[in-house]
């Protein structure tokens, strides 16, 4: 299967139609910039308050190897353990590389594809169990899942309303426009925008983390959700949310956000 224009046309056509869910697509706009503790925190958050989950990281890379001889992803498992889930990983996560490399380029050192029926077929799963389902993608929209396939192209599969995770610093504001432009290109609809790793600092804070939320607000007419603070005892290794950044999460109406799949 493939896209044509190297996957800038978006087009999903050739792909199969999957299953309609509610919940959420977390994206970032780079990689490491805390798109797993806010799918969590959000996971988290709705398991809370009464409300059962599953969460789903299609592909991970950097996973470590199993004794047994599998591979892991730490992610995988904290994201698990937020949603207090009683899937298998693999069932979270069904396609596993052990470099950290984009997908695509991690397949090819390990000589084998992207098994992309593989997390169709998981997403069906989830999607058939009724629960809203909490998606963390991989690196930003851009990223190629296989060398024609890539998160957006995922995210419009899904067509769940994205929650675009970013940085509170100097060159935030070019690279959030960017994947906003991006999705709305793919005819995404966008719920939202975090703000992650907020300083706590009792220093006068620094004149572009202090201005960017506005300046994302105004120039990419969207919402700025929520700014989850610096949370020292946040820990994705050691599967922990902090309770600040917890908090700062619990402040949106996750559910209400969910309504609707996509912006037309």
């Amino acid at each position: 299967m493939t896209s044509s224009n190297n996957g800038f046309d978006f087009d999903v056509s050739d792909y199969p139609d999957l299953p309609a869910a509610r919940g959420l697509f977390v994206t970032g706009t780079d990689t490491g910039v805390g798109k797993t503790v806010v799918a969590g925190g959000i996971a988290r958050c709705l398991r809370l308050a009464g409300q059962p989950v599953d969460v789903f990281k299609p592909v991970a890379s950097g996973c470590r190897r199993d004794p047994r001889g599998g591979l892991v992803s730490g992610d995988t498992e904290f994201l698990a353990a937020c949603a207090d889930s009683g899937r298998t990983l693999a069932q979270i996560t069904p396609v596993c590389f052990h470099a950290p490399l984009a997908p695509n380029v991690a397949a090819q050192r390990e000589d084998r594809a992207v098994d992309l029926g593989a997390i169709f077929e998981a997403w069906r799963y989830l999607a058939e169990a009724g629960r809203p389902v909490i998606v963390e993608g991989v690196g930003g929209l851009l990223c190629p899942l296989s060398d024609e396939f890539w998160v957006i192209h995922l995210a419009r599969l899904l067509g769940l309303p994205l929650v675009v995770v970013v940085r509170p610093g100097l060159g935030t504001i070019n690279h959030t426009l960017l994947t906003l432009h991006a999705a709305r290109a793919a005819g995404l609809r966008v719920a939202g925008v975090v703000v992650n790793r907020w300083p706590t600092d009792p220093e006068p804070m620094d004149a572009a983390v202090a201005t960017n939320p506005d300046q994302i607000a105004q120039r990419g007419r969207v919402n700025v959700l929520t700014r989850v603070p610096n949370d020292t005892s946040t820990s994705v290794k050691k599967m922990r949310i902090g309770p600040e950044a917890q908090l700062a999460i619990e402040q949106v109406d996750w559910l209400a956000l969910m309504a609707g799949r996509r912006e037309c």
